[in-house]
């Protein structure tokens, strides 16, 4: 395994080392919301082990508990993920073939598609692309059963912090598109869409509304 990954430089798996820490801290995010919200053990860890896709697991989570209909959480879920298309045509030469071409579908995320995609060589990508994607598929589980033990212990989940985590997170990622003033638009357009939409349609459709904020345009 050791020698799988030997053309890697050490900066590199340094910093997929962080980046799985930091899956790991969501994930403990994710698993304590979902006890919080009384869904049982086995919600999240399913979910991490085989979703494995932080970003629909969460809006799942939160709709469903919400009173939302179980289906327009789905639905919201591979609206979210939808983006996973593109990452699969991009890193088609990565995955593998036959039954290790299933595993490396499998682990593809956001982050194992842009360290696999950030190397030199195709020796390097497709090593990245592993090494991040196995660290991930490891971590988010195991983040997610400790904060699920967290949850349970702690009364008041909102009192730790770990609910406003994963939005925080988001907006950080999301802060620098907001330069691009079409980007801006479209965005604000879809919040306040589904802001508007909240008090008039059920629980989880507002989210699927806001999709409607793409067709706004720039002046």
């Amino acid at each position: 395994m050791n020698s799988r990954f030997s053309c890697l430089s050490a900066e590199t798996k340094k910093a997929i080392f962080l980046v799985c820490l930091a899956v790991g801290v969501v994930g403990a995010s994710y698993g304590s919301l979902a006890s919080a919200y009384g869904f049982p053990l086995w919600v999240p860890i399913t979910s991490t082990l085989f979703v494995l896709a932080g970003a629909s697991e969460f809006m799942f989570i939160a709709i469903v508990a919400s009173g939302g209909n179980p289906l327009a959480a789905a639905l919201a879920g591979l609206l979210v993920n939808a983006r996973h298309f593109p990452f699969g045509i991009a890193v088609r030469d990565l995955v593998g073939t036959r039954l290790q071409g299933l595993l490396g579908c499998h682990i593809m995320n956001d982050e194992s598609v842009v360290f696999g995609l950030s190397q030199s060589t195709p020796v390097q990508r497709k090593a990245a692309y592993w090494l991040c994607g196995l660290g991930v598929a490891t971590i988010w589980p195991l983040g997610a059963l400790l904060g699920s033990v967290v949850g349970k212990l702690v009364p008041d989940i909102s009192a730790t912090g770990l609910d406003a985590l994963f939005p925080a997170i988001l907006l950080a990622l999301v802060i620098p598109s907001f330069k691009s003033r079409t980007t801006l638009i479209r965005a604000s357009s879809g919040a306040a869409l589904s802001l508007i939409a909240t008090p008039f349609v059920a629980t989880g459709l507002p989210v699927l509304l806001s999709m409607l904020g793409l067709l706004a345009r720039k002046k």
